[in-house]
């Protein structure tokens, strides 16, 4: 489900009642920073703390009891659709690596004009790591002196770098959760016990709900049984189909299994120090692989060749 559509969020109480108390009060920044790995639901807390400012004196306004969004608030129907008059949103656009400037002058257009009822307005920039040198130049100008009740979001993951000079001028929030929270968290989201349908080897300690979530949505469209895969049967199976081309959740989700997979081999091996030669190459050409943006095929056969003896 898309982070504007999730009426609830899990495992973000804490910051949600820490900003919405800073905003209460009057004395929320203007600028908010969220960092953390992609798949903890980051976007989400966003979009509920953009409702409740903007729900407050509307009909079926936030429950924040319940931390939770009412579907039929007005606001929340005109974010979804992209329609809310004091809503900005910037997002990596369909076929593009960056956030280019023409999207930043386009937002700096809308913060020129008034306000709708003298109402806050809020921007929304989510994975502000795909911003360009030229569009984190034309961002800084307006998030020097933003304009009076207009606030800037800001979501990046923790793996990407944020230039200092923009992320000196936010209020960071850094996000993560325990391996238990992780775990509390996805058998909410799935309303069912994680392990009843996955195997234990296929978790690690570093996982996000999201990533969990995406895993066992794509199990289900390809009808692969989680339960009885192990790590290894699971990675021969990724890759001997080529799930991985044209979908980039499964190219990630293969080098964070590939990374797991060494990991676990290093803890058993006798020659340790061989194994963690082949985690660094790998890590490498991993690093290489996405700044050169080369193809990912190459590592994937090379790995299935060299240690699932394929």
């Amino acid at each position: 489900m898309e982070p504007s559509s999730n009426t609830k969020i899990y495992g973000m109480d804490e910051y949600f009642n820490e900003i919405i108390d800073l905003y209460d009060t009057k004395k929320m920044p203007n600028k908010i920073l969220f960092s953390g790995k992609e798949g903890l639901g980051k976007s989400t807390l966003a979009y509920h703390i953009i409702n409740y400012i903007f729900s407050k004196n509307e009909n079926f306004s936030y429950d924040k009891g319940q931390h939770t969004i009412n579907p039929k608030n007005i606001s929340f129907k005109l974010v979804q659709n992209g329609s809310h008059p004091n809503f900005f949103l910037i997002k990596l656009r369909d076929e593009k690596k960056n956030i280019d400037l023409l999207q930043i002058r386009e937002m700096i257009e809308y913060s020129n004009k008034s306000s709708f009822n003298n109402k806050p307005r809020l921007v929304l920039i989510d994975n502000v790591e795909k911003l360009n040198l030229n569009s984190v130049n034309a961002l800084l100008k307006i998030v020097e002196e933003p304009n009076e009740n207009f606030y800037f979001i800001l979501i990046n993951n923790s793996e990407k770098k944020v230039l200092s000079t923009l992320k000196s001028r936010c209020l960071t929030f850094k996000i993560n959760f325990t391996f238990d929270k992780t775990i509390t968290v996805s058998n909410k989201l799935l309303d069912q016990n994680l392990f009843d349908i996955i195997n234990h080897d296929l978790i690690s300690y570093y996982n996000t709900p999201g990533e969990i979530v995406n895993l066992i949505n794509f199990s289900k469209e390809k009808k692969i049984d989680l339960k009885n895969n192990n790590l290894k049967s699971l990675l021969k199976l990724l890759i001997s189909n080529n799930y991985y081309k044209k979908n980039n959740f499964v190219g990630s989700l293969i080098i964070n299994l590939i990374e797991l997979y060494i990991l676990k081999e290093y803890k058993v091996s006798e020659t340790k120090n061989s194994v963690l030669k082949i985690y660094h190459d790998f890590i490498n050409k991993v690093h290489n692989m996405k700044k050169y943006n080369l193809d990912e095929e190459s590592l994937f056969l090379e790995f299935k060749s060299k240690l699932l003896n394929e």
